[in-house]
């Protein structure tokens, strides 16, 4: 489950980083595999803005579910300090870190100043990847003497977060490779088919392992699952007219609002693609789109105002998906939220 601790209407960033933690016992309690957090800066309506740190209260709030970042945005930070966390974490929570890896920069110019980086760093995602991979297994050489201890040594499975070209690195690295259909699921499947093809065995994987991001929703009936996804996908179409993601509003706050026809059309936009229904008709699209893709994991997201109607989606999907997979596919099903 990746929570980008999504704010809603009313509530603060402190309430979202609270029901992250709450969801991810949830997750757990479900069944889910893994739980991830992610990275966003200056986003009024993100409050996941330290992944790392977020990591490690889920991971003391949990057992055993998986808890990693979908992603820590690299071009962000030094290799050294992101091997360094990792390091604290897998030392602190042996056997369930996750280290999932992207290459965004910040939202704006303002943001991106603030950080002290500009576009052309996610240039250099792959050497910022192949250093902060030599601090965990001890090869770097670019800083004699230098090691990212506790890291060095720990076997933190690195993911890496990609669309189009990014799955050409992760091919090139032998890393796991996480990506979504942002630009189309047949440019998705390229890239997959491309990664598989061109894939280098590493000490990191021996073989290809694909992670199929994908939104679903599912509810008593098909129309209450659409009436999920609508605060997330009117908070994507209000990003691309204003510039930043606002908090989610209610279903029904959204549908009454009088739209630009810039603002319906990518309203509309944002709700093409995703899946929903009831359980069964969303389980059954998921397991054709694991099929299509080959997927060795499928990472839902879902995002809407209701935590209670989330939660209740995720439920459903678990039991009919789930138990439906675990004795004829080997597809694991995990899920972002």
């Amino acid at each position: 489950m990746l929570d980008r601790s999504r704010t809603r209407e009313g509530a603060s960033h402190a309430d979202a980083l609270r029901d992250t933690v709450e969801f991810a016992k949830q997750a757990e309690a479900l069944g889910y595999h893994r739980f991830w957090v992610s990275e966003h800066h200056s986003v009024p309506g993100v409050a996941g803005s330290a992944p790392t740190v977020l990591a490690a209260a889920v991971a003391a709030a949990t057992e055993q579910i998986r808890v990693g970042t979908g992603g820590v945005m690299l071009p962000n930070h030094r290799p050294l300090v992101v091997a360094e966390q990792f390091g604290v974490l897998a030392s602190l929570f042996p056997g369930r870190i996750d280290m999932g890896l992207g290459r965004s920069v910040g939202f704006t110019g303002g943001v991106r100043r603030a950080l002290g980086h500009d576009k052309d760093d996610a240039d250099r995602f792959g050497e910022q990847v192949r250093e902060l991979l030599g601090f965990l297994d001890g090869t770097q050489r670019a800083f004699p003497g230098v090691h990212a201890f506790p890291a060095e040594g720990l076997r933190v499975p690195p993911f890496l977060l990609a669309t189009g070209s990014g799955a050409d690195l992760a091919a090139e690295l032998g890393l796991p490779l996480v990506i979504g259909a942002v630009r189309g699921e047949q440019r998705m499947l390229d890239a997959i088919g491309r990664y598989r093809e061109n894939f280098r065995p590493s000490s990191w994987s021996p073989y290809p392992y694909v992670v199929v991001s994908v939104t679903a929703a599912a509810a008593e009936t098909a129309e209450q699952a659409e009436r999920l996804l609508v605060p997330e996908a009117w908070s994507a179409a209000y990003s691309r007219t204003h510039g930043v993601f606002p908090p989610l509003l209610p279903a029904e706050e959204v549908l009454a609002l009088d739209m630009s026809e810039r603002e319906r059309r990518l309203f509309t936009e944002a709700m093409r693609g995703q899946i929903r229904g009831t359980a069964e008709e969303a389980a059954r699209e998921l397991r054709a789109l694991a099929e299509r893709s080959g997927a060795d994991e499928i990472l839902l997201t879902t995002s809407t105002y209701d935590r209670a109607e989330m939660l209740d989606s995720y439920s459903r999907l678990a039991d009919s998906f789930l138990s439906r997979t675990a004795t004829t596919a080997n597809t694991t099903i995990v899920s972002q939220m």
